[in-house]
């Protein structure tokens, strides 16, 4: 006989990615992105994120005890040699190139690593639709 699972052992995990302006609206505290952290810190989502969208999103009006608090409950992606490579190839694929697409190709290489359901939140919809599945969600901040 199987053991009967609990309704949050068949539910898939959520996972969101965020890019440059998803991360500054966390950090500049909308509400909306508050209650996606705290879900974060409840453990009932993972937020994600690459290094490169760090620095692009750093604001300097935004205090260093903010960014921690935010940098606390996200994950950032370990991004190194295969991560690039892999990038270069999406963007092969797509028939991109260029500055313009290298931090939304890292980026779409971080959000295709990661298991359950995940959601890509991004200005750049565009761009990342070209670049990943659409079993990957993407949606506009």
């Amino acid at each position: 006989m199987t053991p009967k699972r609990h309704p949050e052992q068949t539910r898939r995990r959520r996972v969101y990615v965020l890019d440059c302006e998803a991360l500054s609206l966390a950090v500049q505290g909308r509400p909306e992105w508050v209650d996606r952290l705290k879900l974060a810190a409840m453990g009932e989502a993972e937020i994600v994120t690459s290094p490169m969208t760090l620095v692009e999103a750093f604001d300097g009006r935004i205090t260093q005890r903010r960014w921690d608090w935010v940098l606390s409950r996200i994950r950032v992606a370990t991004v190194g040699t295969e991560e690039a490579r892999e990038a270069r190839r999406l963007l092969a694929s797509a028939g991109l190139h260029g500055h313009k697409y290298a931090i939304d190709a890292v980026l779409a290489v971080v959000a295709l690593r990661q298991r359950g359901q995940v959601t890509v939140f991004s200005s750049d919809v565009d761009d990342l639709e070209k670049l990943l599945p659409e079993s990957v969600v993407v949606r506009k901040v």
